[in-house]
């Protein structure tokens, strides 16, 4: 379902276990419940909220709730978190019903690479047929 970019968003994460808070980390500040967000999915060392800025009938962001700089660094700490983030992105398209038609795990990485917030996040989209190349 589609959501506007306009879309006040309300609901805060639940409280949960912070080991890396970056103070001046947006994407920490959703994951410590201090800026609010649309949930989508919360869970125990990832956060799933709504893009702000939709690209897609379906945008969502996935992140750990511990600061990583970017996927690299999450990859790099082990532990099954990517792993964990990365099944919490599918976990996504299913409750968005974006599973069976098809859709885009993004990470960017870097400024050329188009990330934006220096915390590590995965771009859910789908509702609609994705090109190729991107960008």
């Amino acid at each position: 379902m589609p959501h506007s970019p306009c879309e006040v968003l309300q609901q805060k994460a639940a409280p949960g276990h912070y080991d890396r808070d970056v103070p001046d980390c947006l994407f920490c500040a959703i994951a410590t419940g201090d800026i609010p967000a649309t949930i989508v999915l919360d869970g125990k060392r990832t956060l799933a909220f709504r893009d702000i800025s939709p690209q897609a009938p379906t945008h969502v962001l996935v992140i750990p709730r511990d600061h990583y700089p970017d996927v690299a660094a999450l990859a790099e700490a082990g532990g099954g978190l990517l792993d964990e983030l990365v099944g919490q992105a599918h976990q996504v398209a299913v409750a968005e019903g974006i599973d069976g038609s098809g859709y885009r795990v993004v990470f960017n990485t870097g400024r050329e690479g188009g990330q934006t917030v220096a915390h590590a996040h995965a771009h859910v989209l789908g509702g609609r047929s994705m090109t190729w190349p991107p960008g």
